[in-house]
């Protein structure tokens, strides 16, 4: 087996008769270079297949034009708008994204971030794994003077830009409305605790509770990773309870998807036995039967300012960061799931 020889400005140079620099120089639109040379120069580039270094181009310049982002995963319509919108935004500023996913591991977005400052990305915009407690490698990019932008999920701790929306308020709201729909035992499937914006999400509920003198039964809050297959687990728990809730608020659509189909399978009715809430508003949440009332967090939006917040950032010759939060206003859309009056 042959191994492949990547072409080089010095095999061009060979072929040519003349210099590396002046390759390069002929590559780069040179004035100093004769329409002639780089004219040959080109053809012969084109010939032997040469692709640029763009990481040594980087490193000459200082300058990428490339954008980290790490999400926790890519297949969920919240970080697959969110990257679309911000995408739109950079292209049109003469940037490029490099997307990476940690699928919710800690391990695995160390990888990611370590990969990206090798790329000599000019700013990284992250969304933290569930499993992120040590934010070490996040100092670490800040460390190299790069721009850290958070959003959704973040930590205070690491004193950057967030852009997100009020998770207390959100659990607030939800309770209120199921509160507003009769209901008196209502449980929670959060995220884990460790993570602050299920942390928030947890305390809104708790507070919420407390606000309507409502039981807080520690039977009825679960802590869990928030995927169909978990929904599908803490809502079978939640059933086999002597005394059942008659409201479930999940953290997350996907594992309110997995709610959804234990109690359908049970032929439990919603709403009029157990109302089921999500968060997230994922577009399959108003195609499920009954449909699923959702919190909307505005992703196009995060989207859009996380690419903002960057840009401004990448306009200036130092990088000065500091806590400054842009927090949207959550929206419940109220379905079937959960209007019984």
């Amino acid at each position: 087996m042959v191994k492949k020889k990547k072409t080089t400005i010095k095999d061009i140079a060979n072929v040519l008769n003349i210099s590396p620099a002046a390759v390069s120089k002929a590559l780069h639109d040179d004035s100093r270079i004769s329409k002639k040379t780089k004219k040959a120069v080109k053809q012969v580039a084109k010939n032997l297949n040469y692709q640029p270094n763009h990481l040594a181009s980087a490193l000459r310049r200082g300058k990428s034009n490339l954008v980290g982002v790490i999400v926790p995963r890519t297949n969920s319509h919240f970080f697959s708008s969110v990257i679309q919108n911000m995408e739109e935004i950079l292209n049109n500023e003469g940037y490029n994204i490099i997307i990476t996913q940690s699928s919710e591991s800690f391990k695995k977005e160390c990888n990611n971030i370590d990969t990206l400052l090798f790329t000599q990305v000019d700013g990284i915009i992250a969304s933290m794994a569930n499993e992120t407690v040590d934010l070490q490698y996040f100092e670490k990019i800040k460390s190299k003077g790069i721009p850290l932008i958070l959003f959704d999920r973040g930590e205070n701790d690491l004193n950057v830009d967030y852009i997100g929306i009020n998770d207390y308020d959100s659990s607030h709201m939800i309770v209120e409305h199921l509160v507003q729909q009769g209901c008196k035992r209502i449980a929670h499937i959060g995220g884990y605790k460790h993570t602050r914006i299920f942390n928030n999400r947890i305390r809104g509920y708790v507070d919420a509770l407390k606000k309507h003198n409502l039981p807080l039964d520690n039977e009825l809050l679960l802590e869990s990773s928030l995927t169909t297959e978990d929904g599908r687990e803490k809502m079978l728990q939640l059933l086999a309870l002597e005394n059942r809730p008659d409201a479930v608020y999940v953290a997350g659509d996907y594992a309110a998807l997995g709610a959804l189909q234990v109690l359908n399978e049970r032929n439990i009715k919603l709403p009029q036995d157990i109302a089921l809430v999500g968060f997230g508003n994922e577009p399959f949440a108003a195609m499920v039967t009954p449909s699923i009332t959702s919190i909307n967090q505005h992703s196009a939006e995060i989207g859009k300012q996380a690419a903002k917040v960057f840009l401004e950032h990448a306009k200036k010759d130092t990088v000065n960061q500091s806590l400054n939060k842009i927090i949207l206003k959550a929206e419940l859309v109220i379905r079937d799931s959960s209007r019984l009056k």
